[in-house]
């Protein structure tokens, strides 16, 4: 009998981020991603989601290394969190492992790892795992479909991908040798993208958006033209430094991350932008504002981000005028639908014009529709399939894609983060569960907990009550209640209601005092129990009630 593999699902499976996936053989682990996932509106204060590393941590001594598919946050952004724990390389393509290292030079931690490039077809000798790099097209260049020969067969992740036939780069899928694959061993398991599993048709092609730009290059002669987009997204720039050039613009990138990407991709090679074209954000002043165009960051509305700024009034390089148009040259990840608006709004009140992917066709999805997902299967015929990228929506749509093109549904599994799978001579089949909550981070890991999260969103809809009392040596009542406030009522206008509550809460003090000697603990449940009750009582409202016990 060959030796069993397991799957272990960190993140990824049933929200878009924190992708993060580990194969095991022979006792040896090996990720597949390390992402991030951006908060939520309600994760008040949370700077990003990471996935709960504990049970890879227990084993930190048997990683063998990490495969990052491609250069997006939400596939590369843990590793700096990760690499504080424990040390593997990572391996990748240059421009992947070029976006990856920034986080991980922040932090301090680029002799934890050894970031080791690869380049397309090459095939690696992982612990015990042959890894393939298989080219694949997708909204940043350089990213791979990963094949892994085991002990169980090949397994093959699609990693984040369309089927672009005109793509920007001329690189294209590299469908021959998938399905050269398939024809010879066969593909034992397919784990593939599912973001657009229940959208119909077939992507656009990223070179359909370069002629969109062009064209609207042409309408705004005359007017100094701002595009955001994604800062990974260096085919998008390509083209629209294309269109730049083209009608006699210069280029000005605007935002760290846009310049530092910009910088990079030029060095590889993979951003061709004339050095006479090229200026800096100091520089943009001293330009016919007809004759720039800014790209710049903040496309999903990121409160500071260059368009945010520029939003706002608050960029120090670029003030906004109604001569400008801004284009939004993205679609709104789900979520961030809210702060794009915002962001509209605010760059509409300075007059300047807004093109968005809800009125002209700036942008191109880089996961494949429903089409291209059939024909993925119909080239890779996998024995088992787990769907994997996406919520639980697109993960049950991609599985009934999978079952319409003749998987026997038995051999099609929907996982989600946690489950550990294995696969071995009899199939694949769930093996158990292992920790994968939301693991907040705030400034450092682990220091905002669920509780935390629930008591700030609590502070963000009620408010906050603070009474003080100070009992000396002999237990007597010698200062307060002081009543503060914040966010509950106001101060000035509600001054009877809050001398009504020190009245009620120092009547409960008095009480617990003379029937006995409480500690502070308990003079503290006193308080919060007569304070709740007068506040839920008087205005219907639960704000967090903190008591301060002081000593004389």
């Amino acid at each position: 009998m060959a030796a069993p593999v397991h799957v272990t699902f960190l993140g990824g499976l049933g929200d878009i981020g924190r992708n993060c996936a580990v194969l095991e053989q022979e006792g040896s682990l090996l990720l597949i991603d390390c992402g991030i996932m951006f908060p939520d509106t309600d994760m008040l204060g949370v700077d990003v989601v990471l996935p709960d590393f504990s049970w890879l941590l227990e084993r930190a001594d048997d990683i063998v290394g990490c495969v990052a598919t491609h250069g997006h946050e939400d596939h590369v952004g843990g590793l700096s969190y990760l690499l504080r724990e424990a040390e593997f390389p990572v391996f990748g393509s240059e421009l992947t492992l070029g976006l990856a290292r920034g986080r991980i030079e922040e932090a301090g931690l680029l002799k934890r790892t050894d970031l080791t490039p690869v380049a397309d077809g090459e095939v690696w000798e992982i612990g015990p795992f042959d890894v393939e790099f298989i080219p694949t097209t997708h909204s940043v260049p350089q990213a791979f479909a990963t094949a892994y020969h085991t002990s169980q067969g090949t397994i093959l992740h699609s990693g984040d991908f369309k089927i672009d036939l005109t793509p920007v780069d001329h690189r294209l899928t590299d469908l021959a040798h998938i399905g050269a694959l398939a024809d010879t061993d066969g593909i034992r398991l397919l784990l593939a993208d599912s973001t657009n599993a229940d959208q119909p048709g077939h992507s656009r092609s990223e070179s359909s958006v370069g002629e969109v730009l062009y064209n609207l290059m042409h309408h705004q002669e005359g007017r100094r033209v701002v595009v955001a987009c994604f800062a990974s997204h260096i085919h998008r720039i390509q083209q629209l430094a294309d269109a730049a050039v083209a009608f006699g613009r210069v280029v000005a990138p605007l935002g760290r991350s846009m310049r530092r990407n910009v910088t990079m991709a030029r060095e590889l090679g993979l951003l061709r932008i004339p050095d006479s074209a090229l200026i800096s954000a100091d520089d943009i002043g001293d330009h016919d504002p007809a004759r720039v165009m800014v790209i710049c960051t903040g496309s999903q509305g990121e409160p500071m981000s260059a368009l945010a700024q520029l939003a706002t009034g608050d960029n120090r390089w670029l003030a906004l005028t109604d001569e400008d148009t801004v284009i939004l040259s993205s679609h709104p990840i789900p979520g961030n639908e809210h702060a794009v608006t915002r962001v509209i709004d605010n760059l509409m009140r300075l007059g300047a014009d807004v093109v968005h992917s809800g009125i002209s066709d700036v942008h191109a999805t880089g996961h494949a529709k429903r089409e291209e997902l059939k024909l993925y299967q119909s080239i890779v015929q996998p024995e088992w399939f787990v769907p994997v990228h996406g919520e639980y929506h697109h993960l049950v749509a991609h599985a009934r894609i999978a079952e319409l093109m003749g998987m026997p549904a038995e051999n099609v599994l929907v996982a989600e983060d946690g489950d550990r799978l294995v696969l071995d001579d009899r199939g694949l089949r769930k093996a158990g569960t292992v920790p994968a909550d939301y693991v907040y981070v705030h400034g450092t890991v682990g220091d905002v907990s669920t509780n935390v999260l629930a008591d700030r969103q609590v502070l963000s809809r009620e408010g906050l009550v603070s009474v003080i009392i100070c009992v000396d040596g002999r237990g007597r009542l010698v200062a307060g209640p002081e009543v503060a406030t914040r966010g509950w009522v106001l101060a000035g206008d509600s001054a009877a209601l809050i001398a009504e509550l020190s009245e009620r809460v120092g009547g409960a003090v008095r009480d617990a005092l003379a029937g006995g000697k409480p500690n502070d603990q308990e003079l503290a449940k006193v308080i919060r129990r007569a304070a709740g009750s007068f506040v839920s009582d008087r205005t219907r409202r639960r704000p967090v009630i903190v008591p301060v016990v002081l000593r004389s």
